[in-house]
């Protein structure tokens, strides 16, 4: 839970940008964001799936390129 001290003397739009940051840093929105609406179990999957295999193809791409030297 994020939350935060606010000085007397410290300026408002400063704690909010702390506050923001802090939101941020420990990715609540992100979180809030992916619960939002209810995802099925098979869709998760199928997106956590997809996701790697798109990891995987940019993992390989990278390492199976040719050179100009070779031509």
């Amino acid at each position: 839970m994020a939350t935060i001290h606010v000085e007397d003397s410290e300026n408002l739009e400063k704690a909010i940008k702390r506050f923001k940051r802090m939101v941020e840093k420990e990715g609540i929105i992100r979180e809030w964001k992916k619960r939002e609406y209810y995802e099925k179990p098979s869709t998760i999957l199928n997106r956590k799936n997809k996701a790697l295999a798109r990891k995987l193809m940019k993992k390989t791409r990278g390492k199976g390129g040719h050179t100009s030297a070779a031509y």
